[in-house]
Order: C-alpha cells, then sequence, then structure tokens
C-alpha cells in the first residue's frame, strides 16, 4: 500500500531517503541508528543497511521490531517481506554466542550458543580451525584464553558477533578523583560513562562517539576516575599527547610524576601515561621488529583508552588481539575509516557504547552552530587544457591546487575580518603559496613541536589572526576560539578527514555560538566527486552545504 513517508525501502538493504520531505530530518535521525548513509545527492539520500550498522544499533540496545517498526512508518510503499526477515535474522546472531571463563580450566575460555546447530554451523568453517576449538558439549567449545582477540575478530568477520562475558583483570590500583570540589561532567558526558560501564558482565570495552569539541577527553578522564586503575593512553600525535597531560594535570589529583610522556621525545611510563601510535608502529626497517610494542606490557595496566580510535594502526590491533583481558575504551568523532576496518574496532577495541548526534549537542549550546558553504572555484583556461590530459590522479591534484583559490582565500578572510581563521590543505607547495599570498605563518609535518605549540598558543591567544595548516591539524588540536575553518584541499574522498576539519572550530564560541566552515572545490572536476563523499558523514549528522559559485572579481552567486 503507497503511503506518504519519506523512505523508499529496497530488499536488497538499501534505502533512499527524499530530501525535500517534509519528514526529511525526523527520517535521517531514525535511519542513523541503524544505516549507513552512502550517497548524499541533492534529491535522494542512499543508505544501506549492514551487519555492523545493526549490530551497533544492537549493542546500544535496539531490538529487530523496533528497527522494523521504524522502517514500516519511514516507508512510502511496504517493506519487503524478506527485508524484514534479514534484518531479524542479522540482530538476531548478536549474543547467541558467548564467551565465558567458568568451568573452562586454568588459561582457557569458553565458547556458549543456544543452540548445536549453530555451534555445527561454527564446525564446517575452516578458518576457525587455526584457533584449535574443541567441543566439550553440543553447545560449548573450549579455547584457549591467548586466542580470545583473534577469536572475536574472526567470528565477526563471519557475520557471529560474540558477547564477551570472560571478565579483565583490574590492574594496578590508582587513587583518581577530580580536582576541586566544584567540577562537573556535563550530563551527556555521565550518560556516556554510564553506558560504558554497562551492566554486569557487559561492561569494560566498547567506543564512546562525540564530535569535537564535546570533551572526549574528559570522558576519558572520568572513566579512568570510575576505575581507579593505572592506564594507557594512545592518541595520535605528540600534541595530542601534551593537551592530554594538560587535562590530567588541570582537572585531575594525578601529580606530574605519575603522568608520563612516551612519544619520539621522552619515554616516560609512569601509573599513566600518554603514548601516540606513532611511536608503537615504530620500526627501523620494514619487515623490522616494533620496538615500542612492549609498552603494553611495561605496567600492570587497567585500562587502555584509543583516543581518535578510527585511526588505529593495523600493528596495534594485532597488539590489542593479545590484551583481551586489559578493559578498553574507544573516543572518536566518527566511526568511519577508510581501510575497512570498522569491523575490527567493533570486535577488538568492543561495540559502539554511546553516540550522541552533533546537531543536538549544538542544539543544546555544547558545540558551535556551523554554517557549511562549498565554494566552486573556475579554472582559467591553460589550466582547464593541462586538465582535461592529465591522468586520474593528476586531474585530482591540478584540480585541488587551482591557483585561482587564493583569490577565493582573500575574499573570504576579508568578509571575516577579526576572527580567528584557520586554512587547512593537503599539498604541501599550494600551503607554502598560500601562506606567502595571505602572509600568514604554516604548520606542516616539519615544524617543530616546540615552534607547533608557539603558534597554537598564539593563536589562542588571538595574537596571530590566521593560520595555514597542512594535515597535522586535522586530529587532537585544541583551537577553542577558532571560528572559520577554509578547506582549500582534501585528500580525496576521505569522509573522517572532513568531519575532523569541521571539528577544529565546533568549540563553543562566546555570542552567537556561530562558525563558518568553507571548502573550495574546482569546478567541473574531480575534486567535486570527492567532495560529495568527503561531507557524507557531517551531511548524515545534519550538516547541509549551501553550494556558491566564486567569481574572481569577488561576486557569488548561490
Amino acid at each position: 500500500m503507497e503511503g506518504r513517508g519519506a523512505c523508499i525501502v529496497r530488499r536488497d538493504r538499501f534505502i533512499l531517503l527524499e530530501c525535500l520531505h517534509t519528514g526529511f530530518e525526523a527520517a535521517r535521525v531514525k535511519l542513523s541508528v541503524f544505516a549507513e548513509l552512502i550517497k548524499s545527492p541533492p534529491s535522494y539520500h542512499t543508505y544501506r543497511i549492514s551487519h555492523l550498522s545493526l549490530w551497533n544499533a544492537a549493542s546500544l540496545g535496539y531490538t529487530a521490531n523496533e528497527i522494523v517498526d521504524d522502517l514500516k512508518s519511514l516507508s512510502r510503499y511496504e517493506v519487503p517481506q524478506g527485508l524484514e526477515d534479514e534484518i531479524r535474522m542479522i540482530i538476531s546472531r548478536y549474543g547467541r554466542l558467548t564467551l565465558h571463563s567458568d568451568a573452562a580450566g586454568p588459561g582457557n575460555i569458553v565458547i556458549r550458543s543456544d543452540s548445536k546447530a549453530l555451534m555445527d554451523e561454527l564446525d564446517q568453517q575452516t578458518s576457525l580451525e587455526a584457533l584449535l576449538l574443541e567441543r566439550i558439549s553440543p553447545c560449548e567449545r573450549v579455547c584457549s584464553s591467548v586466542r580470545r582477540g583473534q577469536l572475536k575478530q574472526e567470528l565477526t568477520r563471519l557475520g557471529y558477533p560474540i558477547l564477551d562475558y570472560v571478565g579483565y583483570h583490574e590492574g594496578q590500583s590508582l587513587p583518581v578523583s577530580w580536582k576541586g570540589p566544584h567540577f562537573q561532567l556535563r550530563d551527556y558526558q555521565k550518560d556516556a560513562v554510564e553506558h560504558y560501564e554497562g551492566k554486569s558482565g557487559s561492561e569494560g570495552s566498547g567506543v564512546i562517539v562525540l564530535p569535537c569539541g564535546a570533551g572526549k577527553t574528559v570522558v576519558g578522564m572520568a572513566v579512568l576516575n570510575a576505575l581507579q586503575c593505572e592506564t594507557l593512553i594512545l592518541t595520535s600525535n605528540t600534541t595530542s599527547v601534551r593537551q592530554w597531560l594538560a587535562e590530567l594535570t588541570q582537572w585531575t589529583n594525578l601529580t606530574t610524576d605519575q603522568i608520563g610522556e612516551y612519544t619520539g621525545e621522552k619515554r616516560q611510563v609512569r601509573p599513566v601515561t600518554v603514548a601516540t601510535y606513532q611511536i608503537l608502529t615504530h620500526r627501523h626497517s620494514k619487515g623490522g621488529e616494533f620496538h615500542h610494542m612492549s609498552l603494553f606490557d611495561q605496567r600492570n595496566w587497567g585500562l587502555i583508552i584509543y583516543d581518535e580510535v578510527h585511526l588505529l594502526p593495523a600493528p596495534v590491533f594485532r597488539a590489542t588481539a593479545e590484551i583481551q583481558a586489559t578493559r578498553r575504551l574507544g573516543l572518536t568523532a566518527t566511526l568511519v575509516r577508510e581501510d575497512g576496518r570498522e569491523g575490527d574496532v567493533f570486535s577488538l577495541i568492543g561495540p559502539k557504547r554511546y553516540d550522541l548526534p552533533w546537531k543536538v549537542l549544538e542544539n543544546e549550546g555544547w558545540i558551535a552552530e556551523v554554517e557549511c558553504v562549498e565554494m566552486i572555484v573556475p579554472m582559467n583556461n591553460l589550466l582547464k587544457h593541462e586538465y582535461i590530459y592529465a591522468s586520474p590522479r593528476e586531474k585530482f591534484r591540478l584540480a585541488a591546487t587551482n591557483p585561482a583559490k587564493v583569490s577565493v582565500v582573500q575574499q573570504l578572510l576579508s568578509r571575516h575580518e577579526g576572527a580567528s581563521i584557520l586554512i587547512i590543505g593537503q599539498y604541501i607547495q599550494q600551503l607554502i603559496q598560500m601562506a606567502e599570498g595571505i602572509g600568514a605563518p604554516l604548520i606542516t609535518g616539519k615544524t617543530s613541536q616546540q615552534e607547533r605549540m608557539e603558534l597554537y598558543t598564539a593563536f589562542n591567544e588571538g595574537k596571530l589572526p590566521v593560520l595555514v595548516v597542512s594535515k597535522v591539524a586535522n586530529f587532537a588540536v585544541n583551537l577553542p576560539d577558532a571560528t572559520v575553518a577554509i578547506e582549500i584541499s582534501g585528500a580525496f574522498g576521505s569522509r573522517q578527514e572532513e568531519a575532523q576539519r569541521l571539528g577544529r572550530i565546533l568549540r563553543p564560541k562566546s555570542g552567537k555560538n556561530k562558525a563558518y566552515f568553507y571548502t573550495l572545490v574546482s569546478e567541473i572536476s574531480r575534486e567535486q566527486d570527492f567532495s560529495l563523499r568527503r561531507r557524507m558523514f557531517l551531511t548524515e549528522q545534519g550538516y547541509q552545504y549551501k553550494v556558491k559559485y566564486a567569481d574572481l572579481n569577488g561576486v557569488e552567486n548561490l
């Protein structure tokens, strides 16, 4: 029967959401719980229901009946019966396999199922043979505890997510308290910690998803405070390490000799140690040993925090598979990974425990309202000619580094005179020319850590109105007063990069609490195609981009 819903639900698990429908926003919010946005053209957005999106919904407490009912309420036509059955089947697999330590014997764990047929099905999976599972009853298998991570990883890949009730060792205790009686967590931060702690038997691992500027570091410290144990914190770069150290010193009673920095510059292993992913994956030659992976064993950690978990490198996944007895917390603004390893985050760090939509925090004033604008920049005739005959990859570079973007940036700087402005790009030579053209300092990977911190400090204090930065500023850089971000080039279609770049300006502002995000894209080019993909995650979060055509004489057409 034909209805008036905003969605067309297809049997192949794809959903088309009509953008001009009056129920668009309500439908977008519901779909974001159990489906992934994969295309966002102006007329219809395309979502896909995947195994992982359904299992993450199940981990948050959603049932198959609730998801099917939501689909029925959103759909313009009847939901295909086969799709209903498939959703129920996929969600039913979440929790049918469980992992336990009782009666397993020393050094072993037990896999249990509610079905002998399901166990028989597992026996047919050749990829599980290397784990040496031993059948001890019709519905039980025993496995060595050292294979706990590998087992969870492989079962998730096969479509059998397992709930881990083995538990965790406590780690070395560490008294931690908030500094000062007036420190208060925000309500959503309290909720995030409570969801991480979970119900008895299911707590101790998982991912908390909050936008940049919402205080993920505070949430991490709150979990540390709740568990009262020695903690290893892994993050994306040295700047982020220093910010964690500053926050720990500012907000907790931990002393400086209890907090260690483990980076390329220092090797301090203390009760709370903050390290970079880069130092853990450093080796002297390709194929050589990862010398610093021993950090996982240097103290009796009770908690490992993976900051920016969407950036977790493959070697750290392998190490994480071996330390499943340690509690794990992932923090991120987006679970999107461009390498497709979201399943490994799910199985080895844990499922999504808490996810608060960006627009909810914006509406409550915890993050800034952002106006997103895509500026279409023309190419001159010489560049167009070179572009036509270039290879696909070279086409993207030529479009991304279009020299006309300098003029557009100058216009935007004039429009936002007096604001704190970040100019962000991918190509170093382009950034050098931009910095010289507008007379602003530049931060790249070659900039020393001391110089970076001096420039960031000057920018935060209002002494430096404009700062040009490479991708080193994509992640975990605290620039609370930045109100304008101008993206002049990006990493092809990276959704996570777009989200992180917008995140540089999300911290709440005084006054109108308003920020502006411009992305400059060359007209009729591959850069436009990749731009659509880049902004997909933000579209899913409810951000709408205005599209304006830049005239190099300073006139714009909407």
